[in-house]
C-alpha cells in the first residue's frame, strides 16, 4: 500500500487544503473547566497534535448547550465566555500548519443527570428518564447548533464537524427506535434526519463561504440502520452542502454487524457512493501506517486517527519517517501518556478504556 498517498495535499471544496489525509479524531478527554472553557491542558493537548503533523486538528466534542453537556471537563462552544479559549486555540492550531475545526456536540440522553439535571431526546425516553422535547426546544437546539458554528467561526476556526453519531441527540433522531415524534421530526427517514438537513443549512446561511462543515455519522448501534444511514450518506453527498462526512465505524475492516448486508465491509457501502466534490473519511483502530494507507486504497480521501494519535502526539509524522510504523503495543504505562501530552485527568478517563492504561503495581 503506498503510505507515500498519505501526503498528497487535500482540497475540500471550501476553506483551506489540508495538507496531507490525517485528520484528528474528535476524542473526549474531560480536560476543560467545569463551565466549558477551555483548559491549559486541553490547549496543550491539541496544538501538541497540530504540531505532530495532523492536517486537520479536531476539538473533542463541544456542547452546544449547557443541558447537552456529555460527561465531565467538556469543552463548550454555547456561550461567548468560550470564545477567548477557543480564539487562542484556533490561532495555535493555524501556526502549527493544520486546519482546524470544533466539532459540535448535544448528548441527549446520554447526558448524565448529575451534570444537566433531566436529560432530554427527541421522544421520552422511560431506559434514560429523558423527556421529549418540544417541537420549540426542536428549533431552539437546531439554532444553537447554528451559533456554536457562528460562534467557532468567531474564534478563528476553519470549520466545524456536526457530530451525527455514536447515539447522541442527532443520531437519536435519526433512530426510529428512540424517535417515535409524531410531527415534522418523526416518522419517515426524511423526517428524523430533517434537523441534521437544517442545521446544515442553516451554517451554510450564517458562516461565511469558505466556512468548512463536516459530519460524523456512525452506521450502526444506538438504534441506527445501515441501509437508511447510507442512504442518508448519499443525500448528503448529492446535495454537496457539506466538505467532509466523518464516517465511525470503530473498525475500518469490520463487517456489518447486521446479517443481511454482511459477506463485505462496513466502510465499502459509503466509499461506493457517489461523493461530487464531498470528501469521505473513516475512522476505527487505525493503528499503523499500513492501515492507515489501506483506507485510501479502499476507497476514502482521508484517514481519522483516534487511539493512534493518543499514544503518540506525531503519528503523521512518524509515518511520514516510516512506511512501516506500528502505534505502541497496549497497554502503556501513564508516564509514557503524560509525555504524550495528556493531563493527569485524560489519563484516569483513560482507565476507562479496558487494556490501554497499565495497571501500576505498588512498591
Amino acid at each position: 500500500m503506498a503510505v507515500n498517498d498519505l501526503f498528497e495535499p487535500l482540497t475540500l471544496k471550501r476553506g483551506p487544503a489540508m495538507k496531507n489525509r490525517f485528520m484528528l479524531a474528535p476524542l473526549t478527554n474531560q480536560q476543560s473547566h467545569a463551565d466549558g472553557r477551555l483548559s491549559e491542558e486541553e490547549h496543550h493537548w491539541l496544538t501538541l497534535r497540530a504540531k505532530g503533523g495532523f492536517g486537520l486538528t479536531m476539538t473533542a466534542a463541544a456542547h452546544v448547550q449547557a443541558g447537552g453537556q456529555g460527561f465531565e471537563g467538556q469543552l463548550g462552544v454555547f456561550d461567548d465566555r468560550h470564545l477567548e479559549g477557543l480564539t487562542r486555540l484556533a490561532s495555535a492550531i493555524r501556526a502549527a500548519g493544520s486546519v482546524s475545526s470544533v466539532q459540535l456536540h448535544h448528548a441527549g440522553n446520554r447526558s448524565p443527570k448529575e451534570l444537566v439535571g433531566t436529560p432530554v431526546c427527541p421522544s421520552d425516553d422511560p431506559d434514560t428518564g429523558a423527556r421529549g422535547l418540544t417541537l420549540g426546544e426542536v428549533e431552539q437546539l437546531r439554532d444553537d447548533f447554528i451559533a456554536a458554528a457562528k460562534r467557532s467561526e468567531a474564534a478563528g476556526f476553519d470549520g466545524v464537524e456536526i457530530h451525527g453519531a455514536h447515539g447522541y441527540i442527532l443520531a437519536q433522531f435519526l433512530s426510529s427506535e428512540i424517535n417515535k415524534r409524531d410531527d415534522r421530526y418523526g416518522g419517515s427517514l426524511e423526517n428524523r434526519s430533517r434537523l441534521i438537513f437544517e442545521i446544515i443549512d442553516g451554517i451554510r446561511a450564517t458562516c461565511g463561504s469558505d466556512f468548512q462543515v463536516g459530519l460524523r455519522l456512525s452506521p450502526e448501534r444506538f438504534g441506527l440502520k445501515l441501509a437508511e444511514i447510507r442512504d442518508l450518506a448519499a443525500e448528503l453527498l448529492r446535495k454537496e452542502d457539506l466538505d467532509y462526512l466523518d464516517m465511525s465505524l470503530w473498525d475500518v475492516a469490520k463487517e456489518p454487524v447486521e446479517e443481511e448486508h454482511r459477506g463485505r465491509s462496513l466502510m465499502s457501502f459509503f466509499t461506493e457512493l457517489p461523493r461530487g466534490a464531498v470528501r469521505l473519511g473513516a475512522a476505527g483502530k487505525v493503528m499503523t501506517a499500513q492501515e492507515a494507507a489501506g483506507v485510501l486504497e479502499a476507497g476514502c480521501d482521508f484517514v481519522v486517527i483516534g487511539r493512534g494519535a493518543i499514544l503518540r502526539h506525531d503519528f503523521p509524522e512518524r509515518v511520514r519517517q516510516d512506511a512501516g510504523y506500528v502505534s505502541p503495543a497496549l497497554p502503556v504505562t501513564a508516564q509514557h501518556l503524560l509525555d504524550e501530552g495528556l493531563s493527569p485527568q485524560f489519563v484516569n478517563y483513560m482507565r476507562n478504556w479496558k487494556g490501554f492504561v497499565a495497571e501500576e503495581v505498588a512498591a
